[in-house]
């Protein structure tokens, strides 16, 4: 077992949000349990107890009740809750525990001054927007998307589109126009919201031109709202049809909330992508609602007096998880900006890690979210947070995005705060949510996902499809969860989602990730497993490369692709690695590499062959492209391996392709 790097106080069960929950779950319910792996099993056992249970603890303002909780547990098709009528938008302007003149948004960006917005303020800008989105005829089941940073206005529009019950989707202003396009023409949206730039660390990125290009590819979008967020005082372009100050026009008009059933569409998140079409994913009022409660409360423990930070761009669906923060009573803090460079509005930009660490310090972040490899980062680059900003009302650090090392777990520890609880996260857009994760019941342990959620029975499966504990194994979910989809966006017979999920085990949802789960219930996951190493029979995750290589002070980052010998042999491991300015790969560099894996891992894991290369292609949400890499390397052509419209930089597979035909990069 991993070095246990954090306890639980003694008195968990009275300072904490899961402990109240036990409590009434002891007094309202009858059911007691000893411990975290007990209430687990409950909760995946008796779904509909489990679920009504978060319902009820919650006060979930239901304005027709559910016939029961679950009628149908098969998947796909698990029927949650019907009869309800709800609306997602109105628990987070509940707020529950906040005053009116309490900060409940608190907005920090690259591009403009601070903005804060009390409960009152919030609650009337959204009133505003709403009445705005009404006039333009909007209503149930309508689309209204976002071309817009993390700032308060892409919430508001949120908000009032869906307390209307119409279908939000939002994509970042980095994205490019066919990233964006290729998701919005499937929806076909009434209303476009877009931005007309940002700054990004020091530099101004103008966005007009993409704005107008992505407004002439939807002719669905009859309206098309300008936010001047770069340039204010600018004329409006041609594009726009409104302004974003007349949409939030004083009105007489009162806030008010759309009943809709429990799976009406809340949003349209996308996959990846990188082959063929983004999958537009839909998530429902109801299944997010009662998800994000239970995570952001009873495993992230927030509530009334917290200030939530995330990193995210709202392109990512960890945007989506923190916007649910009031739902909780938790102040939400927002950045947009360069995490690496510290730029101030108007003033210089310069190269600085510690951006965020004072940005938590200046808000005073209770719970600070980001991703493995940010933290990594500043590992490497020597930071020690705690010395150059006052963390003193941090008490719970999240990471996702990628697995977090152990080497990772252990730096929180020593550079951050040792009174902490640090949360490895995974899950997934697919399901909008972490189903692995932690808990302030039980300990944090050096590299270590300390368990798996409440109501998610994730499992590891061998490869003749029986679970295993200790071992390597596919993951998968064997019950539903609320927040599963509610469908693929124009998939009536809903083949394309069955397919996605369901179609190596019938009625089990197959994840796509090596996971091990260990005796203790905390859980490894190794990397995607259809991205695996396989060799000589021996299965190995690629995210154990990467936790090794890319600590060598000259590896900025890498890829590892293993390539199959048809003729049953050992096959050809290689890694890719980008170097840090100025550093050139020879053999010295290549033989401390393979030592390094040898020592750290073992010998199966020294690569064939080391090849440095200018970019590690990414898709837009930052995820390495393993897959097609690989199939390019195997003779895919390049645009049958992945979508251009997918990838971060479209031209960062070229090097694999000129690999692939000559072996020389050149």
């Amino acid at each position: 077992m991993s070095e246990v790097l954090w306890r639980p106080p003694a008195d968990v069960r009275q300072r904490s949000r899961i402990g109240a929950y036990l409590g009434w779950l002891d007094r309202s319910r009858g059911l007691r349990f000893a411990d975290y792996p007990q209430l687990w099993q409950w909760s995946v056992t008796d779904l509909a107890g489990f679920w009504d249970s978060i319902w009820d603890y919650f006060e979930v303002v239901g304005h027709r009740p559910a016939d029961a909780a679950l009628t149908d547990r098969s998947m796909p098709g698990a029927r949650w809750f019907p009869g309800a009528r709800l609306n997602y938008a109105e628990h987070v302007l509940r707020a529950p525990g906040l005053t009116g003149d309490q900060p409940v948004v608190i907005a920090h960006s690259q591009t403009r001054a601070p903005v804060t917005l009390t409960v009152e303020q919030l609650r009337e800008q959204v009133r505003r927007v709403r009445a705005g989105l009404r006039r333009l005829g909007v209503g149930r089941g309508d689309r209204v998307t976002a071309y817009a940073p993390n700032i308060p206005e892409t919430y508001v529009l949120m908000l009032a589109a869906t307390s209307l019950g119409a279908v939000f989707s939002s994509c970042a202003p980095e994205f490019g126009t066919r990233s964006v396009t290729d998701r919005w023409q499937q929806i076909e949206p009434a209303v476009l919201v877009a931005v007309d730039g940002y700054r990004y660390g020091g530099k101004a990125v103008d966005r007009r031109d993409e704005a107008a290009a992505i407004a002439a590819a939807l002719p669905s979008a009859r309206h098309r709202v300008l936010v001047p967020y770069l340039a204010p005082d600018d004329r409006a372009p041609e594009w726009a049809t409104t302004s974003w100050a007349e949409l939030a026009a004083p009105t007489e008009e009162t806030l008010a909330f759309e009943a809709v059933p429990f799976d009406h569409p809340l949003y349209v998140l996308y996959s990846s992508g990188t082959t063929g079409l983004p999958k537009p994913i839909v998530h429902g009022h109801g299944g997010i609602l009662l998800e994000h409660l239970k995570m952001l409360a009873l495993h992230h423990d927030l509530g009334p007096g917290d200030r939530f930070f995330w990193f995210t761009t709202t392109g990512w669906m960890m945007w989506n998880y923190l916007a649910s923060g009031p739902a909780v009573g938790a102040a939400i803090v927002l950045f947009d900006g360069n995490p690496a460079v510290d730029a101030p509005p108007g003033a210089p930009a310069r190269p600085d890690l510690g951006t965020l660490w004072r940005l938590a310090a200046q808000t005073g972040t209770t719970y600070f979210g980001t991703s493995a490899p940010f933290l990594l980062a500043c590992r490497k680059d020597g930071l020690v947070p705690r010395d150059i900003a006052d963390l003193s009302a941090l008490r719970g650090v999240g990471s996702t995005g990628a697995p977090l090392p152990a080497e990772g777990f252990t730096w929180v520890y020593r550079a951050v705060g040792t009174d902490l609880q640090l949360t490895s996260l995974s899950g997934g857009t697919d399901v909008c949510t972490g189903f692995v994760g932690g808990v302030p019941l039980l300990p944090v342990r050096a590299g270590e996902i300390t368990c798996r959620c409440l109501g998610a029975r994730v499992e590891a499966r061998a490869s003749t499809g029986r679970p295993v504990i200790g071992e390597l194994g596919e993951l998968v979910i064997t019950e539903p969860m609320p927040s599963m989809p509610v469908g693929f966006w124009n998939d009536p017979g809903g083949s394309r989602y069955r397919q996605a999920y369901f179609e190596r085990y019938p009625g089990v949802w197959c994840h796509g990730d090596w996971i091990t789960i260990s005796e203790h219930g905390s859980c490894a996951i190794t990397g995607r497993s259809d991205a695996t190493l396989n060799r000589g029979g021996v299965r190995l995750g690629t995210a154990e490369f990467y936790s090794v290589v890319e600590t060598l002070p000259e590896v900025a980052d890498s890829l590892v692709i293993h390539l199959d010998d048809p003729a049953g042999g050992a096959g050809e491991l290689l890694l890719f690695v980008v170097l840090r300015g100025g550093v050139e790969l020879d053999d010295a560099l290549r033989a401390r590499i393979a030592r390094q894996l040898r020592t750290a891992l073992s010998p199966r894991h020294v690569p064939d062959a080391i090849q440095q290369v200018a970019v590690v292609p990414r898709t837009l949400s930052g995820k390495k492209l393993e897959v097609p890499v690989k199939k390019i390397l195997t003779g895919v052509p390049a645009d049958q391996a992945a979508a251009s419209g997918a990838l971060a930089d479209p031209t960062s597979l070229e090097q694999f392709v000129r690999f692939a035909s000559s072996r020389v990069f050149g």
